[in-house]
């Protein structure tokens, strides 16, 4: 997480999941995003194949499961989000401002006051 913002952080919790971030500021300042969810549009076989499922309603939602999807491992931490291998694309769409929703973080009791910042994004029944 401390470097140049663009590059991945993938890191272990609970020895179980591993975790996507997006390191998104300048080196040594620990600013990330942590991908909680994705909506797939391309790729569900490999994905499901992936997940060890059939089929799931949440196929994406939790920061584990969609590193999981996304065949994301330990070996990805650190690289390049321009690169070949993990890359960030912009498909043109596009979403109302009035249709991002902001709240608390959740999961980071631990952070006192901090856990009651504004720091989660999300988009509740979008047709993509």
């Amino acid at each position: 997480m401390y470097s140049k913002g663009g590059v991945s952080y993938v890191y272990l919790c609970y020895g179980i999941h591993k975790l996507f971030n997006i390191v998104t500021n300048a080196k040594d300042t620990p600013h990330a995003i942590l991908i909680r969810a994705i909506y797939p549009t391309v790729g569900n076989e490999k994905i499901l194949e992936r997940r060890g499922v059939k089929f799931s309603k949440n196929l994406c939602v939790g920061p584990g499961k969609v590193s999981q999807a996304l065949g994301i491992g330990l070996l990805h931490n650190n690289v390049s989000l321009t690169g070949k291998e993990i890359w960030l694309q912009d498909d043109g769409i596009k979403i109302n401002e009035s249709d991002i929703h902001i709240g608390p973080r959740i999961g980071v009791d631990y952070a006192g006051e901090d856990a009651k910042l504004p720091f989660r994004f999300w988009v509740n029944n979008y047709d993509f």
